[in-house]
């Protein structure tokens, strides 16, 4: 049975992350950085770093929220960026953040499903997502969506929660992700559900090798993983 954010729910899996990020997008960016003790910053930077050398000028970026992983990308100077995702919530912050920071004319939102992508295939140079995948309803077709709209030859670029193995961060980090992080992410977001939902959801995810064969399966070569801080954040990438 998969991993929801509203256990009494009868809506889809979809519906559900998105109405949970609706729920909690005024306060998404402000939780990341908190929850993560600003680490998610630094893994941003590690992700986009992988796509300097070959300089990607038209880059997707899949469940982009609030665009953060986006802002980070032009640091590879692409023409446009272009970011989906499918709370509308989200969009609408990452919009205005855009409009401050003078980025509107390098950073397009659009609101759209991972797993039926609007674009036309063979469409980018590089696809990035930063801890999206684990949200799709359909893992599988999501990056199958990936595949088929990166140029051949293109790069995708995955950041991904995954599960420490060694003691004592394993411990540590299963303590702080069901006793902690529960707590403050409710009492700051107000939804009840949200950081209950997280670690849920890295739980049930097919981290490490795992994911490496199922981006073997839907076609991706060169896969490789990496793993970051002790093991709670991993970067895979692939080619087309």
């Amino acid at each position: 049975m998969a991993v929801v954010p509203y256990k009494d729910a009868s809506d889809s899996k979809k519906n559900q992350v998105a109405q949970m990020f609706n729920s909690i997008a005024g306060k998404y960016d402000f939780l990341n950085h908190f929850l993560s003790a600003g680490v998610d910053i630094y893994w941003r930077k590690k992700a986009i770093a992988l796509l300097q050398k070959s300089k990607p000028k038209q880059i997707l970026d899949i469940a982009t929220g609030t665009g953060d992983l986006a802002i980070e990308a032009l640091k590879v100077d692409p023409d446009k960026v272009t970011g989906v995702d499918i709370s509308e919530g989200m969009l609408a912050v990452g919009r205005e953040k855009m409009q401050k920071k003078g980025l509107s004319n390098k950073i397009e939102l659009l609101s759209g499903d991972s797993e039926n992508l609007q674009f036309e295939a063979n469409s980018f140079d590089a696809i990035t997502c930063a801890f999206g995948v684990r949200n799709f309803e359909n893992l599988e077709k999501g990056l199958s969506e990936m595949n088929r709209v990166l140029k051949p030859g293109g790069r995708v670029v995955i950041l991904e929660f995954s599960k420490p193995t060694a003691f004592p961060m394993k411990q540590a980090y299963n303590f702080y992700f069901k006793n902690i992080l529960p707590v403050f992410g409710k009492m700051i977001s107000k939804d009840q559900s949200a950081y209950t939902y997280l670690p849920e959801s890295v739980q049930a995810f097919p981290d490490g090798r795992s994911f490496l064969g199922i981006l073997d399966k839907v076609g991706f070569k060169q896969t490789q993983w990496q793993s970051l801080t002790f093991g709670i954040c991993s970067i895979y990438t692939a080619i087309k």
